[in-house]
This record gives structure tokens, sequence and C-alpha cells, in this order.
């Protein structure tokens, strides 16, 4: 089994790294985010948003590598690429489980080297936090391909794909506490939207970051249920739609 789940990891990574002008723009999205955008709104605000926003853009990172799996899940689906895949001499299983541990793994990779940055900002760990963080991060990268599968998965059609795709990204993105504080989201808006902000992934994981370097807010139990529990949800629901779009290309 291992041996399957290798050959499909590796696959799967030197598909990643064939995008190098992909990863080029989101390397640079995310230090102009970082580098550009948070300077300049550390001299309009109260707080030091350089700092605040730092665990944040690890998130984004992590979220957008993570989701990439999708649309190369959605052209395989489109052209008849899993026939090719069942004719590999991997099992069904291994195939599966493999596509989700890479997802998650692409998306780790990729954020680390801006965990050490934002590391480097603000403070180093104990050795015990950085175990957690990473894997927390591997936890909601493979829950993220789970949900990007999904949708790639039931939008067969590119088009569709790519405006879901957006549509998540907005909400997940910009309705969560990566570039702001939730008090912002309270004073502004309050309802819906803020429950929203408070349940979202990325809010759990931007929290937790923050926690274990900044000390605030505090780490609490509700952020890794969130996260357990978004994780645990799109990682069967990628699995199982994935299958059922395998047994349908025999």
């Amino acid at each position: 089994m291992l041996t399957g789940l290798k050959a499909i990891i590796e696959h799967d990574f030197r598909t990643f790294f064939k995008y190098r002008f992909f990863t080029a723009g989101l390397i640079s999205m995310n230090l102009a985010d970082l580098l550009i955008m948070a300077v300049v709104y550390t001299q309009m605000v109260s707080f030091d948003y350089f700092k605040f926003v730092a665990p944040g853009i690890v998130a984004v990172g992590l979220f957008a590598a993570a989701f990439v799996i999708g649309r190369e899940v959605n052209n395989e689906t489109r052209r008849g690429y899993n026939q090719y895949l069942l004719s590999l001499p991997v099992r069904r299983f291994e195939l599966i489980i493999g596509r989700m541990i890479a997802g998650g793994l692409r998306g780790l990779i990729y954020a680390i080297p801006l965990l050490v940055l934002a590391m480097w900002i603000l403070t180093f760990p104990s050795i015990l936090q950085l175990g957690l963080i990473i894997f927390a991060m591997f936890l909601l990268g493979m829950g993220i391909s789970g949900l990007a599968i999904s949708l790639a998965v039931i939008l067969r059609s590119f088009e569709r794909f790519t405006t879901a795709r957006s549509l998540i990204y907005l909400l997940l993105i910009f309705c969560s506490t990566v570039f702001y504080p939730i008090t912002v989201l309270q004073q502004l808006f309050g309802g819906a939207l803020v429950v929203f902000a408070e349940a979202n992934p990325l809010s759990a994981i931007s929290n937790l970051l923050r926690g274990y370097l900044m000390g605030t807010p505090p780490v609490t139990l509700f952020s890794w249920t969130e996260l357990l529990v978004f994780s645990a949800v799109f990682i069967l629901a990628g699995a199982g739609f994935y299958a059922l779009a395998i047994e349908r290309s025999v």
C-alpha cells in the first residue's frame, strides 16, 4: 500500500511543480500582501498590522496551494484522464487517499517558507508548538483538498468550477480573521457574517497561528475542534465524490 501511495503522491508533486509561473504568481501575491500592504496599513491603524497579518498570509498560502488539486481533478474528469490513473498498478483506495494526502502535503510545503517568515517576524515557538502548527496546517490542507476535489467532481464544467472556486475564495479568505480582527467585523457588520467568520476554518488556522506565535488570541479547544470537523467532513466528502467519479469513468 505504501508503494502505491508514494507513487500517487510523487505524481501529484511533479504535476504541481510544473506550474512554475502559477506558483511564482502565488508567491508574489503572498509576499506583496505582507511586504507592501501590511507595511502600509501598519501606518494607518492603531496596532501593528504587519505582525497581525503575517499568520494570516500563511493561511492564505496554504489554502491557495492546497486548492490547486481541484483544478487538476476537474481537468482529469473532463478529459477522461481517470482511465489512465486506473491503469496504474495501484488500488483505487490508494489512488483516492494518495490524492488527498498529496493535496495536504503540497499546501503544507508551499506554506512552510511563509511560516518561517512569520516566525522570524514574530517569535519561534517551542518544538511541541511547532509540531502542533505543522499538524494543523497539514490537516487543513487535506480538508481544503477534499473541498476542492468535491467541487471539481460535482461541477464538471470548467466554467462552473472556476466560478465556484472564485466564490469560495471570496467567502473563506475575506470573511475570516485572515486580514482583520473579528472585532472589526463585529463593528462593521455583525449578524450572520460574524458567525460565518468565526466558523470559518481559515479563521481557525489564523487564530491558532497567532496564538502559538503571538500569544493572542489564546489557543482554544474550539479552534482545534472546528479545524478537525471541517477537515474530517471534506476529506470524507472529497474521497466519496472522487470514488464516484472514478467509478463512472470505468
